[in-house]
């Protein structure tokens, strides 16, 4: 199965560590509210996402333990480095998120932060599932598996 062709993003940040420990069903594109100060840090390329997560609050949703390093040349009117941050969907979106969240016992892992080919920053969130330790070594054996395929492919030409 050929992987489709990603649109023209700037990637500043993605989370592989959460392809490992959940099983993603389901993703969508949200914009992230953020200061200026922010945003300059963005453009820079410096933020992490690996250990944060997505939470419904107060009928919103929230990208909480987001890590986006202060902007150094902003002095004293400088930003929070680990906020949290109102992420922007539709109302229709969250209200799914939420009902599988709440119903299903499902989380919400961010899995890429980016700007889009308008210059906007948007984070992918995945509803996702928790892998047990058993289905992480099957994930593990597999993916050296392919590697060593790869490998002998290469060298028998």
């Amino acid at each position: 199965m050929a992987k489709k062709p990603e649109p023209n993003r700037k990637l500043i940040a993605e989370n592989r560590r959460a392809r490992f420990d959940y099983a993603i069903e389901d993703s969508l594109e949200a914009g992230i509210q953020l200061l200026g100060t922010e945003v300059k840090s963005l453009r820079t390329g410096r933020a992490n996402i690996a250990e944060s997560y997505a939470s419904a609050e107060r009928g919103e949703l929230w990208l909480i333990n987001a890590t986006i390093p202060e902007y150094p040349p902003a002095g004293q009117f400088n930003h929070a480095p680990r906020r949290p941050r109102k992420l922007l969907v539709k109302n229709k979106e969250l209200k799914r998120l939420m009902g599988a969240v709440e119903r299903e016992g499902r989380t919400l892992a961010p899995l890429k932060l980016y700007f889009n080919d308008r210059g906007i920053a948007k984070v992918e969130i995945a509803l996702a599932k928790g892998k047990k330790a058993h289905d992480k070594r099957e994930a593990t054996k597999d993916r050296d598996w392919k590697r060593q395929q790869a490998r002998l492919l290469r060298d028998r030409g």
